[in-house]
């Protein structure tokens, strides 16, 4: 099995101009935002069975916003397949109420964070009422980590030394650093490294290969692998496409250095859901609107 803890639902609308006139920037070629089920499913492998942890996304800064009722409708197309997180923007009036409602209305099994893209940080103490609930309520956090094409995103609110103050504070939460972090991939592992609580995603970095087989050397001289976890960030990249990408890492030689082919299939094949406590999934009521 393939879990993948990092794809994204956005429906017509999810964005404003600003938005995506800066999203040209994120791949060199360009990526085509919106998310069908249907276009994720026709870029599975043919011989393993994938579950994806699904979010929106809400970053009233950015122009970025997704309500947590169209991730639990895009959820219900395949529930036996996905799992939704809800999104908040702590930055807005309202914001402990849709947490609460993501999770209790709509059944939603976690939490989409984007400190950098919404300008808060993850470890103000106005957020405890989160974290407290999160860990009451065993809601792993994903959390955006690193980099953006986001003009207005303050790239300090993002780094994941943030983190540290946080599982320091809240060492229950289970949290997934989206994107290794990159470009501070070295901060990243040293924070997961620390606090058992804590995994990484490799997320939308297989196209940058000379970058992310860096970042795994210092996964493999650091000895995290087992923090690692498989994402694709669709729609910006699929399950195929990373998975190719992972396994060619695995043939790169730089003079004694190179990546243990077996440790790339564990994180290919990692059980996320054990990890962040989510592997009865499928026994968990959907979305209670029509309760």
């Amino acid at each position: 099995m393939i879990i993948d803890v990092h794809a994204h639902c956005w429906p017509e609308g999810s964005f404003n101009e600003e938005f995506m006139t800066d999203a040209r920037r994120m791949r060199a070629s360009a990526v085509n935002l919106l998310t069908p089920y249907e276009r994720y499913r026709d870029n599975l492998p043919t011989d393993e069975e994938v579950v994806t942890i699904v979010f929106g996304g809400k970053a009233r800064l950015s122009g970025l916003w997704v309500n947590d009722a169209d991730v639990a409708s895009y959820v219900a197309q395949a529930p036996d397949r996905m799992i939704g997180f809800l999104s908040v923007d702590p930055t807005q009036p309202g914001w402990e109420e849709e947490l609460r409602e993501g999770h209790q209305r709509h059944s939603l099994r976690g939490i989409k964070l984007l400190p950098m893209y919404a300008d808060f940080y993850p470890q103000d103490e106005r957020l405890d009422p989160l974290w407290r609930y999160a860990g009451e309520h065993q809601l792993p956090v994903l959390l955006h980590t690193g980099t953006t094409f986001v003009s207005k995103a303050p790239i300090d609110c993002t780094l994941p030394r943030h983190l540290d103050v946080v599982a320091r504070r809240f060492p229950d939460v289970k949290m997934i650093l989206a994107h290794l972090g990159h470009p501070y991939e070295g901060e990243t592992v040293a924070v997961i490294r620390k606090h058992p609580s804590l995994f990484a995603d490799i997320s939308a970095l297989t196209y940058r290969p000379w970058q992310l087989f860096h970042s795994l050397m210092l996964v493999h001289e650091y000895n995290v692998w087992d923090k690692i976890l498989f994402g694709t960030d669709y729609p910006v990249t699929t399950v195929t496409e990373t998975i190719a990408g992972l396994r060619s890492l695995a043939e790169v030689r730089i003079d004694r250095f190179a990546l243990p082919a077996e440790q790339i299939e564990r994180l290919i094949h990692r059980d996320a859901l054990a990890l962040l406590g989510l592997s009865d999934f499928r026994s968990q009521p959907h979305d209670r609107r029509s309760a």
